[in-house]
């Protein structure tokens, strides 16, 4: 599969999927009021359509392309390795879920990080478009980030694709506005993070937000002390201390959010 055919097929499933999620979410809504999206859509889509497109101009193939160039020259660990191929792409895969865990605790506990992953904590209501709501510095951070993995690991081109898929595909999930069965939902934390799950994570409360930083499996939570089974406020509100809800559906005022000089420290994560 070529560049331009696995862009496709990512985007296929992207928007495939947030179709069938906000159907869904009008079927089995969660917490939320119903989301204004007339309002909240286009300033999201605008976000994620100018953060693939700086990402496109630096690297067009991003980290899967990386993780070509790497094996190509035989670097990271995996290329040193001889593995059958099961294991190589169920612990590549369980390595990439733990390094983004990693990554997105760093974003809320290093002061100068947060301030660029805070424009995404200021949607004041949840759904699955909040998925696409992240600063342009964000993920040119986040790209260097994946780069540097796929140099250091040498995962295979195949794993890191599959799991781009997953990570957009889980995003758009456990942003989801939408109410699972009780039980079904405390079946799928033994192992997979959810949308009440999830939620607590964008709670205003300072430590709340430190807790469920999980992308697709509740295992590192746990692992990690960061785990939280509910939410102390019942119905929840979402959203940093402060958030202005008008201001959070503007694009200029999202992409100017790292550079705000009226939040305090105790208004967010650090």
């Amino acid at each position: 599969m070529g560049d331009g055919d696995a862009q496709l097929w990512r985007l296929g499933v992207f928007l495939g999927l947030l179709a069938l999620l906000s159907l869904a979410e009008r079927l089995r809504p969660g917490p939320n009021p119903p989301p204004r999206r007339a309002r909240r859509w286009p300033a999201h889509a605008a976000i994620i359509a100018l953060d693939t497109l700086l990402v496109r101009l630096l690297l067009p193939a991003g980290a899967v392309g990386v993780a070509l160039w790497a094996q190509m020259r035989g670097l990271g660990l995996f290329n040193a390795l001889t593995l059958p191929v099961w294991v190589e792409w169920g612990l590549g895969l369980l390595l990439l879920d733990l390094a983004i865990y990693w990554q997105h605790r760093w974003l809320h506990t290093l002061p100068g990080l947060w301030r660029l992953h805070r424009m995404h904590h200021t949607d004041t209501t949840l759904d699955a478009s909040s998925a696409l709501r992240f600063h342009p510095f964000e993920m040119l951070l986040s790209l260097a980030y994946k780069c540097a993995l796929a140099v250091a690991l040498g995962i295979d081109p195949a794993v890191w694709l599959v799991f781009e898929a997953l990570l957009s595909s889980f995003a758009l999930f456990t942003h989801a506005n939408l109410a699972l069965p009780q039980g079904l939902d405390r079946g799928l934390r033994w192992l997979f993070v959810t949308p009440a799950m999830h939620w607590i994570h964008h709670s205003p409360l300072r430590d709340e937000q430190r807790r469920n930083y999980g992308f697709h499996l509740s295992v590192w939570d746990r692992a990690f002390g960061s785990y939280a089974e509910a939410a102390r406020e019942t119905p929840q509100r979402f959203g940093v201390a402060g958030a202005d809800a008008d201001r959070s559906t503007r694009l200029p005022s999202l992409l100017r959010e790292p550079f705000r000089r009226e939040w305090e420290k105790g208004s967010g994560s650090f």
